[in-house]
């Protein structure tokens, strides 16, 4: 197809590879190097860089811009990419960085949601169903897992991990991990009981939430230290997903995870 006759006033490169029924609006840049998915729709003035790999029914409204380059000074110009899944919708004026040589790839999962103004710096990896309000800055690294609400404004520090179903108030500064299950807010940032209006509306049954209690009691409210917390977790609470989820997300912090407030 050629898109010059569709959209005389975009700029396509011929190298670009463009599925059916995508809809380009007017002065559109697309890169060589790009893949966009079926039925996408690119708004007017969207410019999309070069490692661009856009999935299907996807939603990129103006002025956004996708896969440039990092701001890490110790790119060097490697080959790398921004992968947006599919059913994705990305609002206005949103900045999205390609990797860099540390992961190769920044991600952003499906059905997503990311609100006007935010920025998804190089190498963060979304999960699936997250959403970001308007003008949620992550910087290098970022993980945020399945079905993830961050609030708008929230800033969120490199190398941080935000778990999945995490509640996160608007306006937060974030320099700790967030575990899966739990609200988040206040300053300086303080977990804030566990998300459960988010789990019931998500269909988890109140045993389930209600083992998401017992552990985060064990946890928060225990007085003992997090080593000691999780063998009391592990020793007194039966084994289920939900419970290893935590338990297996608390070790693997490396920026230790988040306190509770006083």
């Amino acid at each position: 197809m050629d898109y010059k006759e569709l959209q005389p006033l975009a700029s396509i490169h011929p190298d670009a590879v463009i599925g059916k029924d995508v809809k380009i609006g007017p002065f559109v840049t697309i890169d060589a190097n790009v893949e966009i998915g079926d039925g996408t729709i690119i708004d007017s003035n969207v410019t999309i860089h070069s490692g661009a790999r856009i999935g299907k029914n996807c939603h990129i409204h103006s002025g956004a811009v996708v896969s440039d380059i990092p701001q890490d000074l110790k790119f060097k110009g490697e080959d790398t990419v921004a992968i947006i899944g599919n059913n994705t919708s990305i609002r206005e004026f949103v900045t999205i960085h390609r990797g860099t040589a540390s992961k190769g790839k920044t991600v952003i999962g499906n059905n997503c949601l990311i609100m006007a103004y935010c920025h998804v710096a190089h190498d963060c990896c979304l999960g699936d169903h997250v959403i970001m309000s308007n003008t949620v800055q992550l910087a290098g690294e970022v993980v945020i897992d399945d079905w993830a609400v961050v609030g708008g404004g929230a800033l969120v520090h490199q190398f941080t991990h935000i778990g999945k179903h995490v509640m996160l108030q608007g306006g937060s500064l974030v320099n700790k991990d967030l575990p899966p299950y739990v609200m988040a807010g206040r300053y300086p940032l303080s977990y804030e009981g566990v998300n459960a209006v988010g789990l019931k509306r998500r269909g988890f049954t109140k045993e389930q939430i209600y083992t998401i209690q017992d552990v985060y009691r064990a946890l928060y409210l225990s007085r003992l230290n997090t080593k000691d917390a999780l063998a009391k977790i592990e020793a007194e609470i039966p084994a289920s997903p939900e419970r290893d989820e935590i338990v297996n997300f608390v070790r693997a912090s490396e920026r230790g995870i988040v306190r509770i407030g006083i």
